[in-house]
Formats: structure tokens, sequence, C-alpha cells
């Protein structure tokens, strides 16, 4: 407990020094009143309340920011960085991405493994990887809670909720449409419109269209490569949404959502033999617009979902009843070459080439996922409040993959064909109290039964007709405590004790190797403060946290079997600092940002995980000898995409030109710095630093609600390293390139 004392005493020094201006300050002592930042409401324990009275750390991205991030095509990969502590990554493209928050996150693309981030959008949790791609339109606030939330949203939720919650209809007829246009074709096309029917029925429809055309040159002869033309780096991604909002009295409300999704595009861009050994950095082989693949199929990816769900309240005075059902359909088929590169068989001067080819991908998946929740709030604003609930989530996914000869064969040479399904139930309670007026108490509970059964068999290949079958399942309880003290009323204190939960997991495409993970259990500790400072000029909110993780799951990627195994390592650490902020710097210019340390251990001395194949990487680990392979000790390492040090920063500025119109200008800058991409550390898979920043200018007229603008993403074009593949080559894969534009929109 020495580390979270210091962190404790740091934070606690800062908060008084930053409030010391503000206490000082009087509206009276200011010669020129100050633009106020505003307060934020969030709803990250299920009901509304200011972001300062929320005992734990938790960031809210508004529209605006979310619009300056999607500018060019851009997805919710872009969240990145955006956030303290916040890392998202994908292999998988634009539809599988994966969450990291304070380190802790998973880094298997497979459609079936599970995540210590939860995802949840309008009441319901998106639990798999195969949902939360879904793309951000018409959203009113996106909110970051760091810090296990076992409690009000129970399994898989040990690092943290990413919660979106959707603009609804209201009693006015509102609306807007927006276009951009940029290079590479870039064109994304959104739309939304409330339509009051009655007094007491309203809709909402929305519509997104987001288009890239190809840019990057197959320069392969491969027989679905294209003559000398752009093959790769495509999408159409369309997507809409209905809210029907019914209120039929002053105490009943009902939400009714339809949703859907078409996506069609280029997975992830491998790129053979861009670094070179003992480097971090992209060699000469890198170019931006073109590849060399002889398998892959242009690497095509599609994808289909579509959902429906219910909310029902009744308020009965005293609290209010609410239930929630949901169901999310989904279809995906992709391909890909996965080594980068031409084999080595290929003709002289035909590309970059790897020792074995290797190309996979998606023949088939099917997903059906149902939740259904029911739980009592208590309403008012008395000392005390409640709430109590229960919750059902069963998912079934069927994933048939294939694996090729990786030279363009089109039959498979492998077929693999998968059965998950899961299933979990609980119930939960939280309370808090108002012991005075400055301290309120806040704790709460969950119990949890998990259940998951997986049935593989091998259709093609070798073993013939092997098959595999497991069944997993744990029984939890998750609960925390916290307290929030108002010093005044421009400083609130807060810390709190929670602990999280995963479930078990089983990780079987790669049969007949089938691996499970027990649960892994987490405990945090953290402590901050949330401020108004300089007469409500500026916000800081700062927190100092510890979390210990017992069996911590870890999947085991690459090595030279290429292979993706389930592990448990007995301990994980990791603790940090975040601070973030906002402040209105005067004569029209505001600045936001924020900064975090985390740093990760694991801890387990007896840990071993398969290095890259035939040593072409650098391994830093100490190296043990397992019959005739090697091995790295990963004790002391870092989690891997857990960058130690992050921030991001914006700069906005505003100039009224009279008649309710004015000229506004932006620049957002993030960096992440010093990550592994692995379990194990090489020189070429850890990454030094990344960074990225964008710019968006234009003109508004907030009376006729128009708005034009030009916006640059990756402005200086940076080609980071977010990813690789490690079982034959040094295969690398990068951020976005450059997107630049210009965008037109109307309000009414």
């Amino acid at each position: 407990m020495t580390r979270l004392s210091v962190l404790a005493a740091s934070a606690s020094g800062l908060a008084l020094l930053l409030s010391t201006p503000a206490l000082a300050q009087s509206s009276d002592a200011q010669a020129e009143q100050a633009a106020a930042v505003g307060d934020i409401v969030v709803t990250a324990q299920r009901r509304s309340e200011s972001i300062r009275d929320v005992p734990f750390a938790v960031t809210a991205m508004n529209t605006e920011t979310l619009n300056a991030v999607n500018a060019g095509g851009g997805d919710i990969l872009q969240l990145s960085g955006r956030v303290p502590s916040l890392q998202v990554e994908s292999s998988n493209g634009r539809y599988a991405p994966r969450f990291y928050i304070r380190g802790l996150g998973n880094v298997d693309f497979d459609f079936t493994a599970s995540q210590p981030v939860s995802m949840v959008m309008d009441e319901l949790v998106l639990e798999s990887v195969y949902l939360k791609g879904f793309p951000l339109f018409d959203v009113k606030q996106l909110e970051v809670l760091r810090g296990p939330q076992g409690t009000l949203f129970g399994r898989n939720t040990p690092a943290g909720v990413i919660k979106i919650d959707t603009v609804k209809p209201g009693d006015d007829f509102t609306g807007f449409g927006s276009i951009t246009y940029g290079n590479y074709g870039s064109t994304r096309a959104e739309a939304a419109v409330t339509l009051p029917a009655s007094d007491t029925l309203s809709v909402r429809v929305a519509a997104l269209w987001n288009h890239r055309d190809d840019y990057i040159n197959n320069a392969y002869d491969a027989p679905f490569a294209k003559k000398d033309g752009k093959d790769l780096g495509n999408f159409d991604d369309v997507a809409g949404r209905i809210h029907v909002a019914w209120a039929p009295t002053d105490r009943l409300s009902t939400l009714l959502t339809l949703q859907a999704r078409d996506y069609v595009g280029t997975g992830t861009m491998n790129r053979a033999n861009v670094l070179t050994k003992g480097s971090n950095k992209l060699n000469d082989n890198f170019d931006r617009e073109t590849v060399w693949y002889d398998g892959g199929r242009n690497n095509f990816q599609k994808q289909q979902t579509t959902s429906q769900s219910l909310q029902v309240a009744y308020d009965f005075g005293p609290a209010t009843l609410t239930g929630v059902v949901g169901s999310f359909q989904g279809w995906s088929q992709g391909d890909g070459d996965i080594d980068g590169g031409v084999s080595a068989g290929a003709p002289a001067g035909a590309g970059y080439k790897t020792p074995f080819p290797v190309e996979s991908g998606t023949l088939s998946s099917d997903l059906l996922q149902n939740t259904y929740e029911l739980r009592l709030s208590s309403n008012g604003a008395g000392r005390l409040g409640w709430q109590v609930g229960a919750f059902y989530w069963d998912e079934r996914i069927n994933l048939v993959s294939g694996t090729f000869d990786g030279v363009g064969g089109i039959m498979p040479t492998k077929v693999t064909d998968i059965v998950q399904k899961s299933d979990s139930w609980s119930v939960f309670g939280q309370a808090n109290y108002q012991v005075t007026e400055a301290l309120k108490l806040t704790g709460g509970l969950r119990y949890t039964d998990d259940s998951r059964d997986y049935h593989g068999r091998i259709l093609v290949g070798t073993p013939a007709n092997a098959q595999g079958q497991v069944s997993v399942g744990d029984e939890q309880v998750s609960w925390d405590v916290s307290a929030l003290y108002e010093v005044n009323d421009s400083l609130n204190l807060f810390a709190r004790v929670a602990s999280g939960y995963r479930g078990p997991s089983i990780q079987g495409r790669n049969l007949p190797v089938l691996t499970t993970a027990d649960s892994e259990t987490v405990m945090s500790y953290e402590t901050g403060f949330k401020a108004r400072l300089w007469d409500g000029r500026a916000r800081l909110n700062a927190t100092a946290y510890l979390y210990d993780v017992k069996d911590m799951q870890f999947t085991a990627i690459g090595g030279i079997d290429n292979s993706n195994r389930l592990i448990n390592a007995d301990k994980g650490q990791g603790y940090g600092l975040e601070i973030d902020g906002d402040v209105y710097l005067g004569a029209g210019f505001t600045l936001a940002g924020g900064v975090a340390w985390n740093h990760t251990e694991i801890k387990d001395k007896d840990l071993l995980v398969a290095i890259c194949g035939n040593h072409l990487c650098t391994i830093t680990d100490p190296i043990v000898k397992v019959g005739t392979s090697d091995r790295a000790s990963i004790d002391g390492n870092p989690f891997p995409q857990a960058p130690e040090y992050s921030a991001n920063l914006t700069l906005s500025y505003v100039r009224p030109i009279g008649d309710d119109q004015e000229l506004f200008a932006s620049t957002d800058w993030v960096m992440q710095k010093d990550f592994n991409l692995f379990l194990y550390e090489a020189v070429e898979f850890r990454q030094d630093a990344n960074f990225e920043g964008g710019l968006r200018a234009g003109w508004r007229d907030l009376n006729r609600g128009l708005e034009a603008a030009a916006y640059v993403r990756n402005i200086t074009d940076e080609a980071n390293v977010i990813g690789a593949i490690d079982f034959n080559n040094l295969t690398g894969f990068v951020n976005e390139p450059r997107m630049y534009g210009v965008e037109l929109s109307k309000r009414f």
C-alpha cells in the first residue's frame, strides 16, 4: 500500500495547490467576467448527475469532439488516446476493435474472445468485439468509466466501461444533415431528424454512409489483383437507427429502438519486412500505397448486424421500475494475407518474400446475443438513494474459419467449425447516503453466475475429423465502496475501493489446440479530486490509482507456430496517475486535454511464452529452453498494448463576426509512449512514441444552423506501427494516412 499512499498524497496535494487560486478569488475581484466552461452531466451511475459528483474517474466526450475525430472516415479506433488511459486498436480492420483502460485489455483477435472493457450503448451491453465496431453517429455523449464497474454493469468490466448514449426523440421538430468529402474519395454523409407525431409519441431517425475508394495497389501479379490499379483500402459502411418514444401517461414511458449496419471493406494491411532486425522503425520497404500480396483476395471484409430493443419505465412515485430487453444478430466474412508478402518461390523482383505463406479468414460467422434487465431505482432528493436489479445475458456464435495455401488457391486447406454458447445472470444493488451536507458514501454489491460451452471440429484438413469440447463456468461477487467529500463549491475529493471480475475464457480457433483461462479478479484503489477553478473558467480532475489482478488472463499470439493460446499469470499490477480538464483562456481560446502515467507489470516467475519465429527479432527477455523450443520469461514485463505515457491536447478558437456568425478553428493532438506489442519484449516490437494531430477550421451561422469547415487528420502524415505479425518475418501494420477535405452541415 506504500505506492497507493504516495499517489494519494500526490493527488491531494495537487488538488489543494490548484484550488488555491479559486478559493482566493471572488467574482467581485474580477475585472472581466470569464466565460464558464459549463457543467457536464453524466449517467455513469445510471442516473443523471454532475460529473463532479461521481466518485470515480470518468471522462465525457461530446458531439463536437466525436465529429472532429470522425472526419475523413474515422471510426471508433480514433478514440485511442483521446481520454487518459484509453487505448483502442485492432488487427481486424474496422469491425472488431479492442479496448484497454489503464493497461487492462485483451489482444486476442478472435470473435469469441472476452475483453475486460465493456461497451454499453443505450443501456444495452455489446459483449462481443463483433458488435463493438458499430459506427458512431447521432451520438449525444460518450463516457469512459475507468476502473472496475462490476456492480452496476457486471461481468467483464474489471478495467472499465465505454458508455454511449445516442440522441433520443424529443418534443420538438429538430434534426441535422452533414456531408464530408476528402482525398481518396472519402465521403461521410450523416442525417437525423426528430418527428413529434403527437403529445405522447415521437420518432428519431438517423442514418450514416461512410465511404472511401481503394488507394493501395497490390503490385504482385495475383489473379485477383487489378493490373496497374488500386486494389485495397476501400470501405462502404451504411448504418441506420430508429428510436420510437411513447409516453402515454406521466408515469409510463417506452423506447423502441431498431438498428442495422451493412459494411463492406478492406481489412488490416499487413506489410511484410517493414521492420529491420534490431530496430522498431519502419524501413524502406514500407510504402503507404503499395503492398505485395499473393493471397488474401485483397483482404476483403463483410459484416451485417441488426438489433432490436425495448425499454419500459414506470414511475411509482417513490421509485421507478425499468425493464430493458434487447437482441443483436450478426453475420460476417473475410480473408487476409497474414504474412503480408509473397512466398519464397515467387519470381525474383515480385515483392517482399516471406519464409512461408499464410492466408486465413472467416468463411462465415453468425452471432446472436440477447440481454434482459430489470431494475428498481429510488426517486427524489432524499439522503438515501438506491437501486436494485437483475440481469441476464446469453450469446451464441458459430464461427467457420478457413486456412488457404497462401498463394491464391481457391479451396481452403483447413476448415474449422466452432460453436460457443455463453450465458450469465446476476443480481445487484447499490445505495448512496448523504451522511452530512458535504460527505456522501456509496456502496454496491453484485452476484454473477457465468457459464460458457464450446464445441469445435475440423471439417477439412489435418488432423481429420478432430474435435474439441469444453465447458467453463464460475460465480463471483463484485463490490465497491466510495466516498465523495465536497470541500467547497469548487472542489470535491473522492476515494474508492472496488473489485472486478472477468469470466473464464475459451480459445479454440486453432484446433486441435484448445486452451482455457480461469476467471481473473481485480482489486482496485483510487483517490482524486474534481475541481472547478478560477471562477468557473477552468475544470480539472486528477486520479491516482493502484490495482492488483489475480489469475490475470492473457492471450499468447504468434511464435513460430502462429498459435493463439490462453494463459493465466499468477498476478498483474498497475498503478498510475491521470489528469484531465479544460480552461477558457480568454479572447476566444479554450484549451482542453489530459495526461496519464500507467505502470503495468506481469508477476509470474514461471510464465513462459513463444517468441518470434526463427529468432527474427531481438529478444530482451531471459530465454528458457523447453524441449527443442525457446521460450521467453515475461515476469516483470508490462502488459501488451499498454502505453506507459499518454497525452491528448485540443486548442480551440472562436471569433464572433456579427449577426450570430463566427469563425472557429481547433487543433487536436494525441501521444502514446513506451508500449509492447506482445507479451514478450523485443527491440522491434516495443514502440517508443506515436503521435497524431488534426486541424479543423471554418465558419458557422448560429441563427440558421449552417456550418462549413475544412479538416486535416494525421496532419503530419505519421506512419505509426500499431501492430505486428511475428511468426515468420517482421510484418507490421500502421495507422491511417493523412486525410483532408471539406464539410458542410445544416441543423434545424
